[in-house]
């Protein structure tokens, strides 16, 4: 009734241990998301196909188009593209605004663990004021500030990528049966 804890700890301050751990875990089951058993596999695939085709893209044009932050848009956009945060508008712009700041950030104040904080704050910052927060956006504005990132970063791999990307996703819900809708909305 209480779980393992309550059971492990016994008496009446185990018990109400165990009671408080079993209702927070029925809270957080209620506020995750849920995928059915096929949409585990086709997330999988989409993923593993987006990633694939940019590296395949990116050997053959010698262009880079990848760039680790750019996995962790693929969760959104094949893992839970209903999510606000994975919408085109926010992939896009969000990625943007990272990468332009890095690269200012980097002319104006160089690198170092300040100018990492400084930049990812200022992703999150206008992020929300220009309503396209998206989490791995503060990934490239810290791998921009790290790498010493120059203009070419903007364009190859961060806004080149991010668009390859949003349409491979809505490409994917379209061509493959069982993937989730995507995008619920452009801008």
């Amino acid at each position: 009734m209480f779980g393992p804890i309550g059971r492990w700890c016994g008496g009446p301050l185990g018990r109400r241990l165990g009671a408080r751990i079993a209702a927070e875990r029925l809270r957080g089951r209620a506020y995750q998301p849920q995928f059915r058993l096929g949409q585990l596999g086709v997330s999988w695939l989409g993923a593993l196909t987006a990633i694939v085709m940019l590296s395949s893209l990116s050997a053959w044009s010698g262009k880079l188009l990848l760039a680790a932050p750019l996995g962790a848009s693929s969760v959104l956009l094949f893992g839970y593209p209903a999510s606000p945060l994975a919408q085109p508008r926010n992939i896009v712009l969000g990625n943007l605004v990272g990468a332009l700041l890095s690269v200012v950030a980097v002319a104006l104040l160089g690198r170092g663990p300040l100018v990492i904080a400084l930049t990812v704050g200022l992703t999150i910052l206008l992020g929300q004021q220009l309503r396209c927060l998206h989490p791995p956006a503060g990934g490239l504005a810290f791998l921009g500030v790290l790498l010493g990132a120059k203009w070419p970063f903007v364009l190859f791999p961060v806004l080149s990528g991010s668009l390859l990307m949003v349409l491979l996703a809505a490409s994917f819900s379209r061509w493959v049966k069982g993937a989730m809708p995507y995008p619920h909305h452009w801008l």
